[in-house]
């Protein structure tokens, strides 16, 4: 599962890429603070079943969160959010609806799971598979099973599907707070707190930081479009 600080770089990332002139020190902090309250749930799972990855990673509260911000700025006389903070407020609070589902959700789902609707449906769900041009099958993708009869191909590649896990009873996820949920704990036990567990979590690391602190420092130079 990617960490607090690769979630936080790729929020970095996205934010210096699609809030534009709202890119600022004040809508980096938010975004960091929005992408780190889905972890919330790893001290929750200490005292409940439904804890890492179920809580409050999941897609409702960011459903809600979208539901009170459109009601806001589209449904009352006079909304607070373009009242108080303008064009800059509307387009962050959107963001920060993005940073929770893409820039933490979207990736725990695929890495190691998430429990996608919970509490409204119990169950885990994991992104998985694959996506490529074959020059005799055409486009075949294995995230998603078609509800379509499938023909019998030969020389095809492997890969697994978006599938479910089993529901909060079934499945606790391990975190450094909670090594083994459901458990007594050793006293020899081993909390770690990863960093980068792959490569592609250790690019996403140093290209976020880099293009986060690049923005910061020389985004305020460039010329608005």
């Amino acid at each position: 599962m990617p960490s607090l600080v690769v979630h936080y770089a790729f929020v970095g990332l996205l934010a210096a890429t699609l809030l534009g002139a709202a890119f600022d020190k004040r809508s980096l902090l938010l975004s960091i603070l929005v992408v780190t309250f889905p972890d919330v749930d790893a001290f929750i799972g200490l005292y409940w079943q439904a804890g890492h990855r179920a809580a409050t990673t999941n897609l409702v509260i960011p459903a809600v969160l979208a539901l009170l911000i459109g009601v806001d700025l589209y449904v009352r006389d006079e909304s607070y959010i373009r009242g108080r903070w303008g064009a800059y407020g509307v387009r962050v609070s959107w963001f920060c609806v993005v940073v929770y589902v893409v820039g933490h959700v979207l990736l725990d789902l695929i890495t190691g799971g998430a429990n996608l609707f919970w509490p409204l449906y119990d169950q885990f769900y994991q992104l998985s598979g694959h996506l490529e041009l074959s020059s005799r099958r055409g486009i075949v993708q294995t995230f998603v099973e078609l509800p379509e009869p499938r023909a019998e191909t030969t020389g095809g590649s492997g890969g697994s599907t978006t599938q479910s896990m089993g529901n909060s009873s079934e499945v606790q996820m391990s975190t450094g707070i909670d090594p083994n949920p459901g458990q007594p704990e050793p006293e020899t036990v081993d909390r770690v707190f990863p960093i980068a567990r792959s490569g592609w979590e250790l690019v996403i690391l140093v290209v976020g930081t880099l293009a986060t602190a690049a923005s910061l420092r020389f985004g305020h130079d460039l010329p608005d479009e």
